[in-house]
């Protein structure tokens, strides 16, 4: 039937009044990307009642989209958590994560291992805010013990830490916070739910960096907050919606996206750098690898009862004749990217200082470390990288002798 003139839209109203597509037949395997700003209700009641829909519904695009609930709910099923929200970054999952569960005059303790932007965080916002943190030993039940008080809310893990890898005891550590009434948090960014499950050993928040494995792609900015209960979910929501904080859909449809591979990314590029670190404790360059799937790495006997992989990132410590050589020998470099992050498709090398990122040092621990992040090239292509490298370290080495 056609239109009469009194019932057709002019021609600037057809403009921004797109006509609904039949959907009839088609379906895809691919979550939509569905943006939006203003969500239209159905009447006006409806409008002035938004607040029924609750923190999981829809009512403005910075509460999410159809695209971001799906990723949410994806990783709250890897998780083995109740809810999900997606922040900026990793780092943000971090601070949101404090910032909704910890008040004046509550404390947090943190890992001496933690990642040093949280400890930046700690030391110079949170502490404005009179919320006190304290570092503990990471693998010294001890002197967590001994930090633990009724102003305690938060105990922060990292497993394996930030650099030094050290793994710690998630279930003791989660028990004795648990004990003292207060919430067990954690960055699992290493590990990823695949290798390792924080819910299930004791936590109560989980945060992931996104931007690493999960993308895999090292072109996304990402991170999400998972939480055991369906309370803690609510709060973090609400939380994020009066600091205005959201994530665009388009970025969430690459995460998505990503998140298709990281199972085989991560198995490949695993299992190359464990030959990798293997083929490094040959060297004599090298005094140390930290990995903790290698027999004589600190904790590996916890790794090997709570993790059901590891990720492809590792350190080592270089001998001094090494280290004193290594920002020249690093730009001999062809495959190996030097930069930030991990979990990308490219293989990293970072050298790490952590001098200014410890509150416990121990007697005669380096300072300097070299990061090592696998990606997916191809494995000899990256072995006659690290040959040209250590044959660059290895001659410093000899001279210093």
């Amino acid at each position: 039937m056609k239109t009469s003139p009194e019932d057709a839209m002019h021609d600037q109203t057809l403009c921004v009044t797109p006509p609904e597509a039949d959907m009839t037949g088609f379906d895809t395997l691919a979550v939509p990307v569905y943006r939006a700003s203003t969500i239209p209700f159905a009447d006006a009641e409806g409008y002035q009642n938004r607040r029924l829909r609750g923190p999981d519904g829809y009512s403005y695009g910075l509460g999410g989209t159809p695209t971001t609930r799906s990723l949410e709910g994806q990783i709250t099923a890897l998780e083995g958590g109740e809810r999900t929200v997606l922040v900026p970054s990793g780092q943000a999952g971090i601070s949101v994560a404090m910032l909704t569960f910890v008040q004046a005059g509550q404390k947090i303790l943190m890992p001496d291992t933690v990642y040093p932007p949280a400890r930046d965080f700690a030391r110079q916002d949170l502490a404005r805010m009179g919320i006190v943190t304290d570092f503990y030993d990471p693998g010294s039940l001890d002197d967590l013990r001994a930090r633990l008080d009724d102003q305690t809310r938060l105990v922060w893990l990292e497993s394996p830490g930030s650099t030094t890898m050290e793994v710690q005891d998630f279930a003791a550590i989660a028990d004795l916070a648990h004990a003292q009434g207060a919430l067990v948090g954690c960055d699992n960014t290493w590990a990823t739910p695949l290798n390792f499950k924080p819910i299930a050993h004791g936590a109560d928040l989980v945060v992931e960096a996104l931007t690493k494995y999960f993308s895999g792609h090292s072109d996304v900015l990402m991170g999400s907050i998972t939480t055991a209960t369906v309370a803690l979910g609510h709060q973090l929501r609400r939380s994020l919606g009066r600091l205005g904080i959201g994530v665009s859909p388009d970025d969430c449809s690459l995460v998505l996206r990503g998140m298709q591979t990281m199972s085989v990314r991560m198995q490949h590029a695993s299992a190359v750098a464990l030959r990798v670190a293997r083929w490094m404790q040959t060297r004599a360059a090298v005094t140390q690898v930290l990995h903790p799937a290698l027999p004589d790495c600190p904790g590996h006997a916890l790794w090997k009862r709570d993790f059901s992989g590891s990720s492809a990132v590792f350190s080592i410590v270089l001998t001094a004749g090494a280290e004193a050589r290594l920002m020249r020998a690093l730009d001999t470099l062809d495959h190996f990217v030097i930069g930030a992050s991990w979990g990308g498709t490219r293989s990293l090398l970072a050298p790490m200082n952590i001098s200014g990122d410890r509150s416990l040092p121990r007697a005669g621990a380096p300072e300097t470390y070299l990061r090592v992040s696998i990606g997916l090239e191809n494995e000899a292509d990256l072995m006659a990288d690290l040959e040209r490298l250590f044959a660059a370290l290895e001659e410093t080495a000899r001279d210093a002798e």
